[in-house]
């Protein structure tokens, strides 16, 4: 494996998926492996043990899917909340990798169980909501920081921030908000720093997306995920993790990437431009879903009635 082809486009390329244990994160790290990339995924929940959110899935799982799929997976046991972690990581990476890190997915998360969407501000969890933030937007800071100078002196590489929706609509709950909506900007503060160093960073979203815990709570499987579109019939509309990991693949892949930078991307709009589908050979566009399920509440210039 000593040159890149289409099919394998991501062929000595170095990755990090922060946050790669499970749903969207494991989506990106697999498909990058697949791509020909050696990942680097990290989580909190391992063969060793599980973190707070008491979730079967762990990092060496995903390793050994990226593997399985012809890419390398090392899973390393990372709290991205810790900055002597997050350096010890990286300092790895340099070593094994001879300085190089070429794709830096900052994917964790963690806030599901601490997301209140019942009450408005004043009526939540002040140390519910900041513990959100420290987890869904400091732990992206504090891997940017250690990661960053190892692009920087390699002039080259794409940062990715995972985020949900590329508008400025509110997403439904204050501390959740804030979160995916700083997740953006992390992308255009880093893309403004790192232009001159020819480092892009652009933030990405999935649509309605099929996690382990979704599956799980609607008592549905990957091979059985329509037996709940009745319940949820916005759940027709969803997508894999896959689907996500290969708007990454796609995006890691385009020598124009810089014309990109700073920008909030979606998987619907990246699928038809890179021409990529989902497992199922579908390209979901649930943006597309949301605005026609809308529209006979919008009156004749788009204006609620």
């Amino acid at each position: 494996m000593n040159s890149n082809t289409p099919t394998r486009p991501l062929v000595g390329k170095v990755a990090l998926v922060a946050g790669g244990t499970r749903g969207g994160g494991r989506g990106i790290a697999v498909e990058l492996g697949a791509a020909g990339a050696t990942v680097y995924v990290t989580g909190r929940s391992s063969s060793a043990g599980r973190s707070d959110l008491d979730r079967p899935e762990t990092i060496e799982e995903t390793a050994a899917q990226i593997t399985a799929v012809g890419g390398l997976g090392v899973p390393v046991r990372t709290d991205h909340s810790s900055p002597p972690e997050v350096r010890a990581l990286i300092d790895r990476i340099a070593a094994e990798q001879g300085g190089r890190l070429d794709i830096l997915v900052n994917s964790v998360w963690g806030g599901d169980p601490l997301t209140d969407w019942a009450h408005p501000l004043w009526e939540q969890d002040l140390d519910t909501g900041l513990r959100l933030l420290r987890r869904a937007v400091e732990t992206h800071v504090i891997t940017s920081r250690y990661a960053l100078p190892l692009m920087v002196a390699r002039r080259g590489g794409l940062v990715i921030e995972v985020t949900d929706g590329n508008t400025a609509r509110y997403r439904g709950s204050f501390f959740y908000d804030l979160a995916k909506s700083a997740v953006i900007r992390l992308a255009v503060a880093q893309a403004a720093e790192l232009e001159e160093f020819d480092v892009a960073a652009v933030a990405l979203t999935p649509g309605f997306l099929r996690t382990e815990a979704l599956l799980e709570h609607l008592e549905v499987t990957e091979s059985t995920w329509r037996d709940a579109v009745e319940k949820d019939p916005d759940f027709g509309h969803s997508e894999t993790p896959a689907y996500l990991g290969r708007a990454v693949v796609a995006l890691a892949a385009d020598s124009a990437i810089m014309a990109k930078t700073g920008r909030a991307l979606a998987t619907w709009d990246l699928s038809k431009e890179y021409r990529f589908t989902d497992t199922d050979g579908s390209q979901p566009d649930f943006a597309a879903h949301w605005a026609a399920a809308l529209e006979p509440s919008l009156g004749p210039l788009g204006a609620p009635l």
